[in-house]
């Protein structure tokens, strides 16, 4: 009689250890998916997934999950710099940035203004800004990488940015903040 309760146990144990497994797998998964956006588009807003937006403050804590409760990892400190947002989860977006550093910041600290980085993965001295979209064109401008600019539109080949004594064309994949082949009017 001893071994039988004692084979029940061992069964019930192992039926617990299942069940608590699965049910863990099933928040897991459940907790993933509001993370993520489902069909390209954004659980929370409902906007398309990934986007570009930038950031609308001076000093924006990164941090590790979506919470203030989670460590900040690095404070962007300048206002505008374009960044990813990849998943949402309640008032939290997950970004990253054109060095591939990524986090969690609060969405009211971004803005769906659209800015660019000219082209901070090369290592030259200046890249040419035209009076037009056409290569062409009267250089109206050389700009360094790592350069700010606000995107006023993109055609999918240029795109019209401007900023601080610039405004004109530049090739689209020269841009860090615009996807490839992307279309955009402000």
């Amino acid at each position: 009689m001893k071994a039988v309760q004692v084979h029940k146990k061992i069964r019930l144990a192992h039926l617990a250890r299942t069940l608590c497994l699965l049910s863990g797998l099933i928040f897991g998964l459940c907790l993933s998916s509001s993370f993520a956006a489902t069909e390209g588009v954004g659980p929370v807003s409902g906007l398309p997934m990934p986007r570009f937006v930038s950031l609308k403050s001076d000093r924006v804590n990164l941090r590790e999950g979506p919470s203030k409760d989670h460590r900040t990892v690095w404070v962007f400190q300048r206002a505008g710099l374009p960044v990813e947002i990849t998943a949402e989860y309640d008032k939290w977006r997950r970004i990253r940035d054109s060095e591939g550093a990524e986090g969690w910041v609060l969405q009211s600290l971004l803005s769906g203004r659209r800015t660019a980085l000219v082209a901070p993965w090369k290592k030259i001295d200046t890249l040419p800004l035209r009076a037009q979209a056409s290569s062409n064109a009267q250089i109206s401008a050389r700009l360094q990488p790592g350069v700010l600019g606000n995107v006023r539109k993109c055609d999918g080949v240029w795109c019209r940015i401007y900023g601080d004594g610039f405004d004109g064309y530049i090739e689209q994949n020269n841009l860090w903040g615009v996807y490839p082949e992307e279309k955009y009017e402000q």
